[in-house]
């Protein structure tokens, strides 16, 4: 007989877009115990299962707050609702949730105002007159902020309640019947009502249960929470220029590329990260939180880190085909990694199939160049110890394309407008100073090959572990290392011998150095500045995590040949600390995504 041993959720908290699957273990006709489904067309001993899942839905609709989802909403931001910010970001458990979180939210008021004033509608009284307090509290008698939940309707711009008040005769809950297979993906309808998930072994011929249906609940169904958009800030040019991602395409001879870590599902553990809600930290809801946050960039190229076999094959590159971008792919080298084959990391590199044609591709491995190195200058007895220490399993992956855009100067008519994109993730050990730089330098070598062979236009993205002010970000941003660096002393190997080769000719510059190289005033110069290291002129951070901020991924680029016309605004660290760190319900990476938008420079003939 075919019974129900277990039903297990992987969290119990659904939420809206999130595919829920159930653990449900199960014992055989044959007695053996597995979690494999018995399908209808596959049925064991004349018996299969059947699923139902079921929406439990009372009269009275349950908002949640925006800053806690686990809590029930008990006033509302009306100035939200009249600048048409989506409804589920004006929802607040309490006066004092919406204190706490009014320095974030009021972001969300700003930049309404400006698209309102920028659209000419000059209603200044529609958002009401914040107090002096800095809490953001709009007064209920005047133009009327918060609506407090429960309370009458006042007859003179008083509170008014969410949810207009009423009694119905069959009051109670209601059972809807919403899926009829083991996993379903809660859908708006589905926010703030409880769901049943309900399991039964069914004769294949009578169609009918055998023995009693198995089932849990979970808690009720929170809204996706959903990041504050981040704009596109112009930096090349007379006057400071917003371009808005939701309706941006790149103007003729320009492109924008976006590099970002994503942070791994195998290490997305909650040691690791237990600050961050177990339901945030799940795959099935990062993944849809990441997808919504890449694709909202509209990025014509797209170099991620940390991408796992698995997820590449079955999530992003199916989920990116349908947005126009072709996929490029490598997986890390597997001498050190011992774990799950198809849970291995790697770099993925997406291109728009309108903008950009693949010519060819590189993919350099570490470990090959480790082992090359160490059979040319290592002794034989101590290749074992020198392999131990230089191989980490790193590679890059190098995309020659050519663009489609027609921009490419009088000049050179119909010269082929070529591009090389690098995309890699040094993932080396903080005390192995030697090796990171060296796999920096080894990168960069490459590289320098390729351009000699072409007049290209060079992008070098990524995750370099490495710190403004370390060897390897001199080596990149510079060209060469300084002889004097204290981190230099560590070559137990003497791998980086001699100093006088740790150099490349490659005209390499981060992009987001030129935030600090912007000349004038304004609300957009003062906080991007605020938000970058005078002294290194790179961002404050972009990794931000409870034990750890700084910035360690770039994005750089070959200046005599492009120029940067905008950057991906940067995140307030402030605004992150809410959440304690990165990643987090709204964020769901411990790394923020780079962006930037270039234009290629007209060739000078020689």
């Amino acid at each position: 007989m075919l019974s129900v041993v277990r039903v297990h959720l992987p969290s119990e908290i659904p939420i809206v877009g999130c595919e829920i699957t159930p653990y449900v273990l199960l014992r055989r006709p044959d007695g053996s115990i597995s979690n494999d489904d018995v399908p209808e067309t596959a049925p064991a001993d004349g018996q299969f299962m059947r699923y139902r899942w079921y929406r439990i839905q009372s009269d009275r609709k349950v908002p949640i707050c925006s800053v806690h989802p686990m809590e029930q909403a008990t006033i509302q931001c009306l100035g939200c609702l009249k600048s048409k910010i989506p409804v589920a970001k004006s929802y607040h458990c309490s006066a004092k949730c919406f204190s706490d979180a009014w320095q974030h939210h009021k972001v969300l008021h700003e930049r309404a105002i400006s698209a309102l004033n920028e659209n000419g509608a000059e209603e200044e009284e529609l958002f009401g007159r914040f107090s002096s307090g800095g809490s953001g509290v709009l007064s209920t008698t005047g133009s009327g902020s918060l609506s407090n939940f429960g309370q009458s309707p006042g007859v003179n711009n008083g509170p008014v309640p969410l949810y207009p008040s009423g009694t119905d005769k069959n009051s109670g809950e209601t059972w809807f019947e919403v899926g009829r297979s083991r996993t379903y993906t809660p859908t708006a309808d589905d926010i703030g009502h409880a769901l049943k998930f309900e399991c039964v072994a069914v004769d294949a011929e009578k169609k009918a249960p055998v023995g009693l249906p198995s089932s849990i609940m979970t808690s009720r169904v929170i809204p996706a929470p959903t990041p504050t958009p981040r704009r596109l800030i112009q930096v090349n040019g007379d006057v400071l220029g917003h371009l808005d991602l939701d309706s941006q395409t790149s103007s003729l001879g320009t492109f924008t590329v976006l590099s970002y870590n994503i942070l791994a599902d195998a290490y997305a553990t909650s040691d690791a990260y237990s600050y961050c809600p177990t339901w945030a930290l799940s795959w099935a809801y990062r993944r849809q939180n990441l997808l919504r946050e890449i694709i909202g960039y509209h990025a014509d190229i797209i170099c991620l880190q940390e991408v796992q076999l698995n997820h590449f094959e079955d999530f992003f590159a199916p989920e990116l085909d349908k947005h126009g971008y072709q996929a490029l792919y490598k997986k890390r080298t597997t001498e050190v990694y011992s774990g799950n084959p198809v849970a291995i990391d790697g770099c993925a590199t997406f291109f728009r199939r309108d903008k950009f044609s693949h010519v060819k591709k590189y993919e350099v491995e570490f470990n090959k160049a480790a082992q090359s190195l160490t059979d040319a200058i290592i002794p034989a007895a101590q290749k074992r110890m020198a392999l131990s220490r230089l191989i980490k399993d790193n590679i890059a992956l190098i995309a020659v394309l050519e663009a489609k855009f027609g921009n490419h100067g009088a000049e050179n008519p119909g010269k082929r407008q070529l591009l090389c994109v690098a995309n890699t993730h040094i993932n080396v050990h903080q005390d192995l100073k030697d090796v990171k730089l060296w796999e920096v330098h080894t990168l960069l070598k490459g590289l320098e090959k390729i351009a000699v062979s072409a007049d290209i236009p060079m992008l070098v993205c990524g995750d370099f572990n490495s710190i403004p002010g370390s060897t390897p970000h001199g080596l990149l941003a510079v060209g060469k290392v300084d002889q004097m660096h204290p981190d230099l002393a560590i070559d137990p190997l003497g791998i980086l011998r001699p100093l006088s080769k740790l150099n490349h000719q490659l005209p390499l510059v981060s992009a987001y150095s030129s935030f600090a190289r912007m000349a004038g005033i304004g609300y957009d110069f003062d906080h991007q500045r605020r938000r970058m290291d005078p002294s290194t002129n790179e961002p404050l951070f972009t990794n931000c995590t409870r034990d750890f901020t700084g910035t360690v991924d770039y994005i750089f680029y070959t200046a005599d040949s492009l120029t940067v016309e905008s950057l991906l605004e940067l995140l307030d660290e402030e605004s992150l600390r809410k959440d304690t760190a990165l990643p987090s319900p709204e964020w769901s990476s411990d790394h923020i995504a780079l962006l930037a938008e270039f234009r290629c420079k007209p060739r000078i003939r020689r």
